[in-house]
């Protein structure tokens, strides 16, 4: 017996409704499979790949975003080549999304600010680091001190880690779908070219 497949499958401009839809749950989630995607940049002899936690979503202006330390290794290779990619999976939905992005990153301005101030203060401790992540040590430890570790510092103590808050915001070049079935599976591309969508099937 064949697998029914969900009815928006079999058209584009309702599976495209339908990819946005999944964004927006994995964005206000958190146990969402979306809500921690894949995020892959480019060096210019490796590729670097990691999860991050999905915190934007703007269908009109087509970006995702996520927060990150300034002072990161991603943040140095996306300098050099802002083109990236974040890879989703729900397996409930049966469903991959890979959203090709080219990356702005804020740091210190009006959206970073506004961000900032709605960020928790468990959240702000990922910022309170003074040695940058990624830095080598001679032994296991968080980079944080035990105060911080332990979070017993005020709302107003932590405004210190705004100098190392960022935000990686993908402008998105092109989303590909697919749909995962146990026979006849769907897949198609969708395009972006400034108020354009160019939307077409493809082959599994």
């Amino acid at each position: 017996m064949s697998e029914k497949k969900p009815a928006y499958c079999n058209n584009l401009d309702n599976t495209y409704h339908k990819i946005w839809e999944l964004l927006e749950i994995g964005l206000s989630n958190r146990d969402d499979p979306f809500h921690l995607p894949a995020f892959v940049c480019n060096n210019q002899n490796s590729t670097s790949g990691r999860i991050v936690v999905l915190r934007g979503v703007n269908k009109e202006n087509k970006n995702l975003w996520f927060h990150s330390d300034i002072r990161s290794k991603k943040v140095e290779i996306l300098k050099k080549n802002p083109n990236a990619s974040f890879l989703f999976y729900n397996k409930s939905e049966k469903v991959q999304l890979r959203v090709s992005v080219n990356i702005i990153i804020n740091y210190q301005n009006k959206f970073t600010n506004q961000s900032w101030k709605k960020t928790a203060h468990m959240s702000r401790q990922c910022y309170l680091g003074e040695i940058s992540p990624g830095t080598e040590t001679l032994e296991p430890t968080s980079g944080l001190t035990d105060n911080i570790d332990n979070s017993k510092y005020t709302i107003e103590e932590s405004e210190v880690g705004y100098k190392n808050f960022s935000i990686i915001e993908g402008k998105i070049k092109s989303i590909e779908w697919l749909y995962l079935a146990s026979k006849g599976h769907r897949r198609a591309i969708f395009n972006f070219n400034k108020d354009n969508i160019d939307k077409k099937w493809l082959i599994p």
